[in-house]
């Protein structure tokens, strides 16, 4: 190798293990652009960019910094963009596939940390943990009676995708002897019992399920997938939890069948606009626990994703395919544009 990998990633928070590993790499040219700092600065590191390593977060890192066919053609050297999460909100897989650049998430990184979320989630809704909290906060006199909850023990669970998080999730209800039914078009049904879970499909689980807990990517075929009707549909009763990412679930029907009493109660961690704001109508709720988008922002969860996302890197500068690549047809492309560009 010739020249070395110019990696340049946002200036938002990363655990410091990123620089660190590539820091040291013989291979690897690290620059960071502050995004809130003077735009000629960043356009001038992101132009001389083999590698692009971005927030995953849509509305934690301005738009102008997403990947999308305009950053694409003002930087022409990209062979890769690098997630900083697994998921990629921020990213035009599309448009870079046409371009021949790869895309590469950190699937796994946090896995734990989302599931021991989404777990302590629907205790908290479950138990009325958190609506328990508020009103001995402001001195209101209520019995044990009324504030009276339910147990997840031997509850019928729905995970909707079955990949790093929902395999976790599995394992952590094996331990409440709870039934656990999924649903996963990525994965055959055999794929799905070897991960813990019996396969159904969505109107089935949605039927059946005490719980209903989200862990699939958001994209074409998910966005709006839980819907009125989709609601209506779920069992009387039933806890609505979603740790995946906003737009996946309409806000506003979820409201409508929470209000109606369809549903007994919900734990939100993404919203459409994060965070969302203070006057929005799930956060009036005493049956709503509410995060910011925090189920995979732990210490550990941190270190992980920015360990995983060095080496992936690493292994980019050496010439080698990272094992999450997220458009893996292009490949081939990329291939060739790496050997014209750095050999």
């Amino acid at each position: 190798m010739t020249v070395k990998l110019k990696v340049v990633r946002s200036g938002t928070w990363t655990n410091p293990i990123f620089d660190e590993l590539l820091g040291r790499h013989p291979g690897v040219d690290l620059d960071v652009f502050a995004i809130a700092g003077a735009d000629e600065d960043g356009w001038s590191k992101l132009a001389q960019a083999h590698v692009y390593h971005l927030m995953a977060s849509r509305d934690d890192l301005p738009a102008r910094w997403h990947v999308t066919d305009e950053l694409l053609q003002r930087c022409p050297k990209l062979l890769c963009v690098s997630s900083s999460g697994a998921g990629y909100d921020t990213i035009d897989v599309e448009a870079c596939t046409k371009a021949g650049v790869a895309v590469v998430n950190q699937a796994g990184g946090n896995a734990m940390s989302v599931a021991e979320q989404a777990f302590g989630m629907m205790i908290a809704v479950s138990r009325r943990l958190c609506e328990q909290d508020r009103r001995l906060r402001s001195g209101e006199r209520f019995s044990r009676e009324d504030v009276m909850g339910s147990d997840i023990s031997g509850k019928v669970l729905g995970l909707v995708g079955m990949g790093h998080i929902g395999t976790r999730m599995a394992s952590l209800a094996r331990a409440f002897n709870m039934t656990i039914l999924a649903t996963d078009p990525y994965l055959s049904a055999q794929e799905i019992e070897q991960r813990g879970a019996v396969p159904v499909p969505m109107h089935e689980l949605l039927a059946r399920c005490d719980i209903v807990s989200l862990h699939c990517p958001r994209n074409k075929e998910t966005v709006g997938m839980f819907d009125a009707a989709a609601f209506k549909a779920m069992k009387p009763g039933a806890l609505f939890i979603t740790t995946a990412r906003g737009g996946i679930h309409d806000e506003a029907a979820l409201a409508q069948a929470l209000q109606a009493g369809h549903l007994r109660g919900a734990g939100l961690d993404v919203w459409s606009v994060e965070p969302p704001p203070a006057d929005h109508p799930l956060l009036g709720m005493g049956n709503v626990v509410a995060t910011h988008h925090t189920a995979g922002v732990s210490h550990e969860a941190r270190y992980n994703i920015a360990k995983v996302a060095a080496e992936q890197i690493a292994l980019l500068a050496g010439g080698e395919k990272p094992p999450r690549l997220v458009n893996p047809e292009v490949w081939p492309v990329y291939t060739k544009r790496f050997r014209q560009a750095l050999l």
